[in-house]
Parts: C-alpha cells; sequence; structure tokens
C-alpha cells in the first residue's frame, strides 16, 4: 500500500522539490489540500493526521504549530525548518556523519532536515572533532557562497526582476551580525564549545552552494593535511556524500557545481601548513529537500538514493 505525504508549505521553493523528486514514485501518494483550505486550521489538522509521512517547509512558528496539531502516533514528521533542529528530542537528518545518526532516523517519528549552510560546515567539522583532530573549544570561522534561491520566493524574485538594482549583480556577503540562525545548530552538533565566525555569501546564481573552513596547522589537535583526507576518505564513501580529491576546475571551484543535484562532494586543499576544508552541493539539495527526502526513503527502507539526482 502506498504510503500518504502531505507537505505542508508545498508551494514554498524546498516544497516544490520535495514535490517533484516524490512524483511518479510507486511507493508513496502525495494528499494535499485545495488552495482554499491551506489556511483552514481543521482542514490542514486533519491532513496533517491523515498522512503517512509529513514533510513541513514552513517558517519556525508554523512548523511548532504543525506538530502541535499531530495527534496520530504513527505519523512522521520531516522537518525542513530551524525549528527543531538542537531539539534532543528530534533525530537530525544527517545519516552520513555516522551509524548512530543513521539509528536514530530509523527508529524516530521526528526527524530535522539539516539547514543549507549548516549542512555543509558541520559534515566538515563533526568527523574531525570526533575523531580528536579538532578539540571541542577550538575557534573557527566559515564562509559559505549560496545561489539567491535560498532566500525564497521574495529573493529569487528580486534577482529576477528585470528592473533590479545593479548591487544584486555582485555577492552580497549577511549575517553580518553573527547571529544567523544557523549557528546554535552548527555548534550543537558539531559538539564545538563555541559557534564558528561565520560569513554567509548570496551570489547571482539560482543555486548551489559552497561552504569553506580554514585552517592553521596550529589549530589542530593531532594530524595533518593527510589524516584529515583519511578521516573524510573513509567516512563519506556513499553516492550522496562523498570525498573527492583534486576536484576543482584548473584551480578554481565553483559553488554551482552541484546545482540541481541532491549530493554533496567533500574536499581538501592546500598544504601542511595552511588547510582549506570545502562542502559543495545544492542548497536546495542536500542542503533542504534532497536531504528531506533521504530520509523519507531510509524511514521507508528503501535506496536512500532513490528519486534523487545524484
Amino acid at each position: 500500500m502506498k504510503k500518504k505525504i502531505f507537505i505542508d508549505g508545498k508551494a514554498g521553493t524546498t516544497g516544490l522539490r520535495i514535490e517533484e523528486r516524490l512524483s511518479g514514485r510507486d511507493d508513496v501518494e502525495i494528499i494535499s489540500l485545495p488552495d482554499e483550505l491551506r489556511k483552514d486550521p481543521d482542514a490542514r489538522k486533519a491532513m496533517l493526521n491523515k498522512a503517512d509521512f509529513v514533510f513541513l517547509c514552513l517558517p519556525d512558528s508554523a512548523a511548532i504549530e504543525a506538530v502541535s496539531m499531530i495527534e496520530n502516533e504513527n505519523t512522521v514528521v520531516i522537518d525542513a525548518s530551524t525549528a527543531h533542529r538542537t531539539n534532543p528530542c528530534w533525530s537530525y537528518g544527517f545519516p552520513e556523519l555516522s551509524p548512530e545518526f543513521l539509528e536514530k532516523i530509523q527508529g524516530s517519528k521526528r526527524i530535522a532536515v539539516p539547514g543549507c549552510h549548516a549542512s555543509g560546515f558541520i559534515a566538515l567539522v563533526y568527523p574531525l572533532v570526533k575523531a580528536g583532530i579538532l578539540a571541542e573549544d577550538s575557534l573557527l570561522t566559515v564562509h559559505s557562497l549560496t545561489g539567491y534561491s535560498g532566500g525564497g520566493k521574495s529573493m529569487i524574485a528580486d534577482y529576477n526582476d528585470e528592473s533590479r538594482s545593479p548591487l544584486l549583480g555582485a555577492p552580497r556577503q549577511y549575517g553580518i551580525k553573527q547571529a544567523h540562525k544557523h549557528l546554535p545548530e552548527m555548534a550543537k552538533i558539531t559538539g564545538l564549545e563555541n559557534a564558528p565566525i561565520f560569513s554567509p555569501i548570496v551570489a547571482d546564481f539560482y543555486s548551489g552552494m559552497e561552504v569553506t573552513v580554514p585552517l592553521f596547522k596550529s589549530q589542530l589537535k593531532s594530524g595533518g593535511i593527510d589524516e584529515i583526507k583519511n578521516v573524510y576518505r573513509n567516512l563519506y564513501t556513499t553516492d550522496i556524500v562523498r570525498f573527492a580529491e583534486d576536484a576543482d576546475e584548473s584551480g578554481f571551484l565553483s559553488a554551482a557545481a552541484l546545482s540541481g543535484k541532491d549530493s554533496m562532494q567533500i574536499e581538501v586543499y592546500g598544504n601542511d601548513d595552511r588547510i582549506i576544508l570545502v562542502a559543495r552541493y545544492d542548497n536546495l539539495g542536500k542542503g533542504a529537500s534532497g536531504a528531506a527526502v533521504e530520509c523519507l526513503n531510509i524511514k521507508l527502507g528503501c535506496d536512500r538514493a532513490k528519486t534523487l539526482v545524484i
């Protein structure tokens, strides 16, 4: 029997791509509300409790409200908002980090999808903290290039407006008050005692993400560039998240290299003294909807990459 899927907030960029990845599958059925009932509390509650799986593609407050409406103990919630990512009662939807992360997803009915920027930072830093290469009290910096689709419909409209400001033609740094909503998640999931100095940058391309963490050898508790590569090489071995050696484009690294895909590429550059850790993926893929569908596939017991674009 097909599992019923309800995407609450499917009109947004993440919801649309989740629907695209699931349409045509023979193991699920997408159920939805008519447009005129999308904001009707009773109709929404009924749909949330009718579904076997609910994807939440909503602002935090609306996601929390949706969870409070669910009375069906069998309904599995996969939340793409920020609301539950640091909640210990929820599993964190990044199974490649360790067998423990995978097992918790498999046994959970509440799954928080990682944040787009946070996904790359955590993929790079968590394994090094766990391996003892980075100390828990490390002070790190990270910058992240993203396509404008990460800003949702309003930012997409701004960039596609023919009369847009010329300022949008150049990369723009944001989150400059160092209070970005991904910071608590970055610290908690990696085990760091201090959130990093984080510089996200949006540029004039639709989708793609490149997260970079620079390190001096003096910041390492043990090992060096070769040990770091070995950690990634041994951990990230799937089609969804993989370590790639010398994957640059003739000395350049494009943030759009994996645009349109649901996979992530982990790379290391530099030398014994100065090291650059890089994660490249799509902010709408492994940074959002691809990660959400992967979690659904895990819960269904099928191929984790089913209907994902790798």
